[in-house]
């Protein structure tokens, strides 16, 4: 009986190619905020799904894009400002 073996290299959670960069990490953490109003956003509309939403639920959701929306231009404006390096002189 012949074994079965994979072709490819194993796959491990410790390889080193697999952790993130600190730039990485970095724009991450820029990006932190957008990704929390985000999810409260998702969660204010999941909190709506199983019902009809009233009133209440319609305002946490209008807050909650609000809030995104909020956090995407701060990033935006903040990104904006940073001089990415190779640009033209």
């Amino acid at each position: 009986m012949n074994p079965i073996v994979t072709v490819q290299d194993p796959v491990t959670a410790f390889a080193d190619f697999m952790e993130p960069t600190d730039a990485e990490l970095d724009a991450i953490e820029r990006e932190m905020p957008v990704i929390l109003a985000g999810v409260d956003l998702v969660d204010a509309q999941i909190t709506a799904l199983d019902r009809t939403p009233n009133e209440l639920d319609n305002r946490r959701i209008r807050r909650a894009r609000n809030r995104v929306l909020a956090a995407r231009r701060e990033l935006a404006n903040r990104t904006a400002d940073v001089s990415l390096p190779g640009g033209a002189a």
